[in-house]
């Protein structure tokens, strides 16, 4: 590895825009902000080192051997976050960034691209909440702030059209300059002749809009070191020693770079990349990500060893998981339909893990087209509802998962076409620390102590209510409002002042909570849990009907009442639950 002579910004901004610098398939994506960036840029003009780079020169009978990917220009958080790979045929050949990437990624924008990222409560699919943004200087003011001098600004064009005070210059028209007196007739067009500025304002434009061009296209900014090797080994070493001091190299990264070298019809890294984007669009939205999708699809090609490493991902490995692939993302897919059919979202799914399982049984039983729909399958969906929900609530996949997927695994294999194994799989693992079987102090200690928020709330709710149809929305309801949980209204209702606390201590346990279809929740809002009940539901019929499926005492729900309704409530959600577990 060789110290070469450094380059200007200009230079290898003009070789971006050529594909002349790639990015090899190992680098993770792009994932500065708006206030990186401008970071960086200050710290270009005050002359602060920026740290060297890696690069990784391979020659143009190399080329064929691995995937590149081009750098990003024009970033946008919703459509265009994703680098594409970049067709380098005729190329004599190219420099590949291994230690750099964020850094170059964002110069690169701030000169020749822009940045949109969503506003803040602004729907997340509305094309209006991702405004492109451009990068902006101050050449009038310095920054107001502690850490930078410069005052860079990413703005949109409403933005810089209504800033007042200043003057604002696109920071990527100093590429348009090719020699060093451009700046001041620049300064003398835009700013003297104005009229509006002062002396020492215009001074300092000069100034600031001369050092630009110099950090650009005079000084030699970019210090960077080249590695010449061309065996994979020595550069995937090379590059995880030089990132292991930021961002550590993920082991996705790695194997999506192997994998794109080794399969043959398909581009690894691209089909993981958008079959990920495709499954967490699903229902409400999971959170899979690269890592998980090659750990499934080592257990799903039923390799002895499904351990997460390097030496897992060889020639022959990847070449079967290829051959497979379209079946493991099958697989995956309908797994993952089947749990947001069941009310799960990536908010509360607390463990993507207990997916693998559920993969692997559809896998075997071949992926029937309607499995998450079928009348048939009815009553197979609910034996992996409840080992899903069980095994949850007892994080049966925290610490080592490993240990508890492989004999799962076995047993769903020997199973073969027949309904889920709960039992087996339940009964496997008595008597360890995965052990998902519940006891009479499991659910007098945990589940009936449960709190609103908890992803592991929700997942009991779910146990209790067997008959929804999670095809529709719920919502996890306060039956008592919390809002109205004040001392204020509290004592106006009736409230002995010495159980004030008790009940606001009290409102959020999961005996006052319920699911309930998301208009009837949004119609109920804050209402008095009596006048709303007896409101809602006249008859006496309505009444039983509701107080069935929802576990409720027949009582009066006034405010007097919550304490004693707590009670009595909690006894019946723990003869229901004793029912399903016990």
């Amino acid at each position: 590895m060789a110290y070469e002579t450094p380059l200007t910004i200009a230079e290898v901004m003009r070789d971006i825009s050529n594909n002349k610098y790639v990015l090899p398939s190992i680098q993770r994506e792009y994932v500065w902000d708006t206030e990186q960036i401008e970071t960086l840029f200050d710290s270009l003009m005050q002359d602060y080192p920026i740290g060297a780079f890696l690069f990784w020169e391979i020659e143009k009978s190399r080329l064929q051997d691995y995937d590149f990917y081009e750098f990003l220009r024009n970033y946008h958080e919703k459509n265009n976050t994703h680098n594409k790979k970049v067709d380098l045929k005729g190329s004599d050949g190219v420099t590949a960034v291994l230690d750099g990437q964020q850094r170059l990624t964002s110069i690169y924008i701030g000169l020749k691209g822009s940045y949109a990222y969503r506003l803040k409560y602004k729907q997340k699919k509305s094309e209006s909440a991702y405004p492109v943004r451009y990068l902006y200087l101050n050449l009038i003011e310095d920054a107001q702030d502690e850490t930078n001098r410069y005052d860079f600004r990413f703005l949109t064009d409403k933005e810089f059209k209504g800033m007042s005070g200043g003057y604002w210059y696109r920071v990527g028209d100093i590429l348009n300059m090719t020699q060093p007196g451009e700046t001041s007739q620049y300064v003398l067009d835009h700013i003297a002749f104005a009229g509006t500025f002062t002396k020492e304002q215009t001074m300092h434009a000069n100034n600031t809009l001369q050092k630009l061009y110099n950090v650009v296209h005079t000084d030699k900014t970019l210090s960077y070191y080249k590695e010449k090797a061309v065996e994979l080994d020595k550069v995937l070493n090379i590059f995880i020693r030089v990132n292991s001091g930021g961002t550590v190299l993920t082991y996705s990264d790695l194997l999506l770079s192997i994998a794109s070298a080794q399969w043959e019809n398909h581009d690894a890294r691209e089909e993981i990349t958008d079959f990920v984007d495709d499954v967490n669009s699903i229902g409400g939205g999971f959170r899979i990500n690269k890592d998980f999708v090659l750990k499934t699809a080592l257990v799903l090609t039923d390799f002895p060893n499904i351990a997460f490493k390097v030496d897992n991902f060889n020639k022959p490995n990847m070449m079967k998981i290829e051959a497979n692939w379209e079946n493991i993302k099958r697989a995956i897919k309908q797994a993952v339909n089947l749990v947001s059919s069941f009310g799960f979202t990536g908010e509360t799914l607390s463990s993507n893990n207990a997916l693998i399982p559920i993969a692997y049984y559809l896998h075997t039983i071949g992926m029937p087209d309607n499995f998450v729909e079928s009348g048939a399958n009815k009553d197979n969906r609910a034996k992996i509802k409840k080992w899903l929900i069980m095994a949850l609530l007892k994080k049966a996949f925290s610490g080592q998962p490993d240990n508890v997927i492989r004999p799962i695994r076995d047993i769903i294999r020997e199973n073969g076409n027949n309904e889920f194994p709960i039992t087996q799989i339940i009964d496997k693992f008595k008597g360890t620390n995965k052990s998902i079987q519940f006891t009479d102090d499991d659910i007098d200690e945990y589940l009936l102590k449960l709190k609103y928020g908890k992803s592991e709330t929700l997942s009991a709710l779910m146990l209790l209510y067997p008959s929804l149809d999670f095809g529709n929305r719920f919502h996890e309801d306060h039956m008592y409002p919390k809002s109205k949980f004040r001392k204020s209204y509290l004592r106006k209702m009736g409230v002995p002042e010495d159980q004030l606390d008790t009940y606001i201590d009290s409102v959020n346990d999961i005996s006052n909570l319920q699911l309930l279809a998301a208009q009837l929740n949004e119609e109920k809002l804050n209402s008095d849990f009596d006048v709303w009940f007896n409101t809602q539901y006249p008859t006496d019929t309505d009444k039983i009907q509701y107080r069935t499926i929802h576990y409720l005492p027949d009582m009066d729900y006034t405010y007097p009442n919550f304490l004693t309704f707590l009670d009595k409530r909690k006894q019946l959600l723990r003869k229901k639950l004793a029912e399903l577990l016990l």
